[in-house]
């Protein structure tokens, strides 16, 4: 586990979020944590709160520290890593947004990691092992800085990891508030097992009711300073964790019954790459979660489109039928507001914009918010692409397969179409989206939404010539309704090979579908019949529970490999379109899987005009 010292630049795999210190001091002897007199606990002025029912009802919209905390660029973190994080400056984060972003919909600060420990990472606790802030980083109390960012018409966040941290178990001792004969001891396993992303605290055992009590007593405690949101970090099944230690749903749903006695709405957000198979649990017990590790970078920016935003294009596909009012996706902060601090050229920031807002993730930025160049502000601030995000509808995910030109889009609830065009080559390229994938066809009116312009109507389709890692949004209001025969993946008429066969499946059209594409495995669509020769749009209907490749073909051709977006699970249905040259009369489309695995095949669809 790297010191607190040590860039942690891992993709896919680093360990991000708390200060990887938590382990090493222990391990190395480091001076026991501070154990601080708790303060009576009075509540605070009440923020004007919404009740509970209506938390998340959209995406949140704010700002976190966390992003500059953990970012080597020059002059952020002065007194050592992470040491951003200060009173002085999230109050001055909280009254920039104030000014520049609230106007838009951003009201949430939120307090990431340190605020209990000092720049070298030594813990502070109340007698009831709960965390208290650290005092040269937060002189007057977390409750006062409340008390400033509701001054503002604004919300405050705050953040804690999952579990017992190891530093507050305090030999078993220490009472737990307002909980007569519950002790440190009594909630948590007597081995000392140990659980979240960096194996930083004590697994919880909620077998004894005093582990209920203690969650009580943090929730209540936040409630009196006047939280209005927390972050539950380390969670799993997730965070690069699995088995039995590393399990947290009780924990979630500690925290949910919690919060409902606190007195005071507070949304809870979980994080980080939770496990995708739980994805009810998360919707169930909170209003947010992360689907993958840190967007920043731990470099000299604050990220880089290597490290990892690119990473969501593979894996926001799978979580787009998760989210909802009450509960959504969230791919972490939006760092596109600092030009040269944010690591990524103009093109970069507005996909990574373009992609969270059509994903409804929170838009959070991370950003120095006293910085912002025109561009960036230009970006955080486009109310067409806010309200996309704020929509309430489904997020968007790809009607292509995956690769380096990508066609995004989703129905919206008033009945028009978001769809995004990204180029995530290292080259120039157009890329086209043909109204066929999204159901439709002929003339529709198209309005380009960063460049806030109609477009007038296109016929068909529209193409754009994108740069390296570039992205056009548009919204488009439909015109006729495509008409399209379709064809079962398990008809009598069709051709199996190898290893194919079929499958009940209660989300496909008939209830079946062909499966065991693998390692030669084929299924041939017969008698595909069209009336003239051209290039169709045929919607392929699957089911996938990760991305998989297959060869796709119509006739004699040769054909191409094309990779599938995971459909989250194998339950669930989704469609992606691709392009096939089909001749008048009969044809065949061949799916080869090659020598892998593909995916399992519901249907096509084949429109029956060009």
């Amino acid at each position: 586990m790297p010191s607190p010292t040590t860039p942690r630049r891992q993709p896919r795999t680093r360990v991000p979020l708390v200060a990887a210190a938590l382990g090493v001091l222990l391990a190395a002897g480091a001076a026991p944590a501070t154990v601080a007199q708790a303060a009576p606990t009075t509540v605070a002025q009440a923020a004007p709160a919404q009740a509970a029912a209506d938390i998340a009802q959209r995406p949140f919209m704010g700002w976190t520290s966390w992003t500059m905390q953990s970012s080597k660029y020059p002059g952020l973190n002065p007194d050592g890593d992470y040491s951003y994080l200060t009173e002085a400056n999230v109050l001055k984060q909280t009254d920039a947004l104030a000014t520049r972003l609230k106007p838009y919909g951003y009201e949430y600060v939120n307090i990431d990691a340190g605020w209990w420990r000092d720049n070298a990472w030594v813990p502070r606790f109340d007698q009831y092992a709960r965390q208290t802030p650290d005092p040269v980083r937060f002189p007057r109390g977390m409750q006062a800085v409340a008390e400033h960012i509701h001054g503002k018409g604004l919300k405050a966040g705050i953040y804690l990891p999952v579990g017992l941290e190891k530093e507050a178990y305090a030999g078993g001792a220490a009472p737990i508030w307002n909980a007569p004969g519950c002790t440190t001891a009594n909630i948590v396993y007597p081995d000392l097992r140990t659980t979240n992303g960096w194996d930083s605290a004590y697994k919880l055992n909620f077998d004894n009711p005093c582990a209920q009590k203690y969650i009580d007593s943090q929730a209540q405690l936040f409630a009196d300073w006047g939280y209005d949101f927390l972050k539950l970090d380390g969670v799993g099944p997730g965070s690069f964790k699995s088995g039995d230690n590393y399990d947290n749903v009780a924990d979630v749903a500690a925290w949910q019954r919690a919060i409902a006695t606190a007195g005071r709405p507070i949304h809870l957000e979980l994080s980080w790459s939770l496990d995708i198979n739980h994805a009810a649990d998360w919707k169930r017990y909170s209003n947010g979660w992360r689907i993958d590790t840190d967007v920043e970078c731990y470099c000299n920016t604050l990220v880089s489109w290597e490290n990892s935003v690119d990473d969501r294009f593979d894996d926001a596909p799978a979580w787009s039928r998760k989210a909802g009012p009450g509960g959504w996706n969230d791919l972490d902060s939006l760092n596109v507001g600092n030009g040269e601090m944010d690591g990524l050229t103009r093109a970069e920031r507005q996909s990574y914009a373009t992609l969270w807002a059509i994903s409804k993730s929170p838009l959070y930025t991370g950003d120095d918010i006293t910085r912002l160049d025109d561009y960036g502000l230009s970006l955080l601030t486009n109310r067409e692409v806010i309200a996309i995000d704020q929509n309430g509808g489904a997020p968007a995910r790809p009607v292509t397969p995956a690769g380096d030109q990508q066609v995004w889009g989703a129905k919206n609830p008033d009945g028009s179409y978001t769809v995004a065009l990204f180029n995530l080559g290292d080259a120039p390229a157009s890329v086209t989206a043909h109204w066929a994938s999204f159901g439709f066809t002929g003339n529709a009116s198209v309005r380009d939404v960063w460049n806030r312009r109609d477009l007038g109507t296109q016929k068909n389709a529209i193409t754009a010539a994108l740069p390296a890692h570039g992205s056009r949004l548009f919204t488009v209001r439909p015109g006729t309704a495509l008409t399209s025969t379709s064809y079962e993946a398990e008809a009598s008429v069709n051709t199996l090979t190898g290893t194919a066969s079929v499958g009940g499946c209660d989300a496909c059209s008939g209830g079946q579908k062909v499966g065991n594409l693998y390692v030669g495995g084929k299924l041939r669509f017969n008698e595909v019949t069209v009336r003239t020769d051209g290039i169709y749009t045929v919607a392929v209907s699957y089911v996938s529970g990760d991305a998989r490749s297959v060869q796709v073909s119509s006739n004699s051709g040769n054909g191409s490999y094309l990779t599938f977006p995971s459909t989250g699970d194998w339950g669930t249905v989704e469609t992606v379109s691709v392009q096939l040259a089909l001749k008048a009369g009969a044809n065949t489309i061949t799916f080869d899987s090659g020598t892998w695995y593909s995916p399992d095949i519901d249907r096509i669809a084949v429109p029956q005009t060009l």
